[in-house]
């Protein structure tokens, strides 16, 4: 739990050349009493529900990335828990996840039960939590391109060994390491460079069990500037599930993804801010 006023988001400082941004969006438990309040399941249910739902220790794989790297990247942490609000949904209509209620605001837990009651109202979350987030993520991507001339976002992200029932793709092939693109932000030399320096972990594959990037929609299918992977790591590679505690995968995975960050910004960096994209 959190105090009201406490911030939501975080971010931190990287290399002033460094075109990187490492989001980490799913690794928080937090949930503020308000936001509680609207929640339906009892304590012990919750407490399950967050074990499933989290992306745990994906924080600290960042952060091993961002202390490994030779040019440390940006991150950009969500410090609250995605039952409150998920910022990687579209906030309307265009969300297929609205299918299982697990829309920008989540009414339905990950087996399908009731999270929040019929009815429940998600504008004032969506106003109070996840505007503001879109807005500071678009600020943070503003701010790489302004200093580079791209901005690279690589989506820190874990996913369980066993479908879980909200899963609209979870019978498709469930690797170690998945790598989720976009056609128009996913160049094929950052999904090489991904698929190189996660080679080590007993598979890679693209878009399988989970699919797309996070991009800001103010750049979103818009600007060829902005790059964007998402890494699933599948959660036996590095924890105990469902919400246990990491293992030595996590350090090795954080490594790893320094490699990426590494590999991404020499790029960038050797190409005077463009980067190639073929």
């Amino acid at each position: 739990m959190t105090d009201a006023d406490a911030p939501s988001y975080e971010l931190l400082a990287g290399a002033p050349d460094s075109p990187v941004l490492l989001h980490v969006p799913h690794s928080s438990r937090v949930v503020p009493p308000e936001v509680r309040a609207g929640i339906v399941l009892d304590d012990a249910g919750l407490e399950r529900e967050l074990d499933h739902i989290t992306d745990a220790h994906t924080e600290a794989i960042a952060s091993v990335a961002a202390a490994s790297a030779d040019t440390a990247p940006w991150r950009f942490v969500n410090r609250l828990s995605r039952l409150v609000v998920d910022p990687e949904r579209f906030p309307d209509e265009r969300e297929e996840m609205l299918a299982v209620g697990m829309g920008a605001v989540y009414t339905r837990t990950t087996h399908r039960a009731e999270l929040r009651p019929r009815g429940f109202d998600p504008a004032p979350l969506v106003e109070r939590y996840f505007t503001p987030y879109a807005e500071a993520v678009t600020r943070a991507v503003d701010e790489r391109l302004a200093a580079t001339g791209r901005a690279i976002i690589v989506d820190v992200h874990s996913y369980p060994t066993a479908a879980l029932p909200y899963e609209l793709h979870g019978d498709g092939p469930r690797p170690p390491v998945c790598l989720g693109t976009d056609a128009f932000h996913t160049p094929p030399a950052l999904l090489a460079a991904a698929r190189r320096a996660f080679a080590g972990f007993g598979g890679v594959a693209a878009d399988s069990p989970f699919a797309g990037t996070y991009v800001p929609l103010a750049h979103y299918g818009k600007d060829p500037r902005v790059g964007a992977l998402m890494v699933e790591i599948r959660r036996d590679r590095y924890m105990t599930e469902p919400g246990g505690p990491a293992g030595p995968g996590a350090r090795a995975l954080g490594v790893a993804l320094a490699a990426l960050v590494d590999a991404v910004t020499d790029e960038v960096l050797g190409n005077g801010g463009t980067g190639p994209r073929t």
